[in-house]
């Protein structure tokens, strides 16, 4: 009889899921608390900290509804990011009104800057290195 070797038994895709749901709440409460909390930080902090925990809260989204690949998971992140940055070009009556309130400038934000693609790129970027490295750990 051949000996067996110890292995951890991989984390479920439910229990993977689940854990990039909770790390994703978490990364929204934290960008929220910066944005709104204050705490003395200089604006670029704020404004671009903002907008990286924003890249990185739709990593987590998109990772949490789509499988793997990770490639696959990056890309439409970063597709979805750009295109609500672009989505800022367009302007209504009714989308400016909503831009206005608080929960418009949180989701959708109120003007273009390719500054904040920059922001995204590196939350997202960020987000699937942790990402990475936290599911290499636990396999």
């Amino acid at each position: 009889m051949a000996p067996r070797t110890m292995t951890r038994d991989p984390v479920s895709p439910l229990g993977e899921r689940l854990s990039l749901l909770a790390a994703t709440l978490a990364v929204v409460a934290t960008g929220t608390a910066l944005r709104l909390v204050p705490v003395g930080f200089p604006p670029g902090i704020v404004k671009y900290g903002g907008s990286i925990l924003w890249g990185a809260m739709v990593y987590g989204l998109v990772a949490t509804l789509l499988p793997r690949p990770r490639r696959r998971i990056v890309v439409l992140a970063a597709v979805v990011a750009l295109a609500v940055e672009l989505f800022r070009l367009v302007h209504t009556p009714g989308l400016d009104a909503f831009r206005l309130t608080l929960a418009g400038q949180l989701l959708l934000g109120r003007i273009f800057s390719p500054w904040n693609v920059v922001a995204y790129g590196t939350g997202i970027t960020v987000a699937a290195l942790v990402d990475l490295r936290l599911r290499r750990g636990s396999a």
